[in-house]
């Protein structure tokens, strides 16, 4: 399914998205890929979970109630959190794209999605995940 891409044993994948039926539906499809995945109704219960580093990749819906998905973009750069995302929104707009990939999401993809474009997203995400920690393991003391 992960055309290219091999999936690193126990890796783990948060959905953050407040429709309960696409969260729902994203955790089913990416459990079916073998993957732990989690689900949060909110940028604030993710944020507030205090779990975010042990995390491969998040799938983050852009327009939510309280804090959007480039707002969490953002807060968790600002925090040093190296966490791949991947955007998924039904309110696709040039903008709202570009500004999300230049602050370095690995993809952008626009609901409704093929499932092999979220696999092939998820694939990317967690061979950057394996720089960024292959990056931090080589880092001097």
């Amino acid at each position: 399914m992960l055309e290219n891409y091999t999936i690193a044993e126990g890796a783990r994948i948060s959905i953050v998205d407040d429709d309960e039926s696409m969260r729902e539906a994203m955790k089913v499809l990416i459990g079916s890929m073998g993957l732990d995945v989690e689900g949060f109704s909110s940028a604030e219960a993710f944020l507030n979970s205090g779990r975010s580093h042990v995390f491969d990749c998040l799938i983050l819906d852009v327009r939510m109630p309280g804090l959007s998905g480039l707002q969490l973009q953002r807060r968790l750069a600002a925090d040093d959190c190296p966490l791949p995302i991947v955007f998924v929104t039904a309110h696709y707009g040039e903008e709202t794209r570009t500004r999300a990939m230049e602050a370095g999401a690995v993809d952008f993809l626009s609901k409704p999605f093929a499932e092999q474009e979220l696999f092939n997203a998820i694939g990317k995400s967690l061979a950057m995940r394996e720089e960024i920690a292959d990056c931090s393991d080589e880092a001097p003391n």
